[in-house]
């Protein structure tokens, strides 16, 4: 892994558009030291025989399944304004 200078954190300000003071660089360079430190800890856990944990609940589908069913009013029963089944409203052009 390269080393973290504060170079490296000057050519990502630059990229990120970002003004940093040079005390502001300083900081951000030993705080990504201890972050790096902290995922090289990690990566030497050894995860051989576990299995991966996408997420952490079991997905489901908790919806149920749909069924089809005859509807019991007539929608249309009411209007004069209906045709082959549909409502029918006024021509656009």
């Amino acid at each position: 892994m390269p080393e973290i200078t504060e170079k490296t954190i000057k050519h990502v300000a630059k990229i990120a558009r970002l003004e940093l003071k040079e005390d502001e660089i300083k900081k951000f360079t030993e705080q990504l030291k201890h972050v790096l430190d902290a995922f090289k800890k990690i990566d030497e856990i050894n995860t051989k025989d576990v299995a991966p944990s996408f997420h952490p609940q079991e997905i489901k589908n908790i919806m149920r399944d749909d069924k089809v069913k005859k509807c019991k009013w007539e929608p249309l029963a009411n209007t004069k304004h209906k045709e082959k089944g549909y409502f029918k409203g006024p021509r656009v052009v």
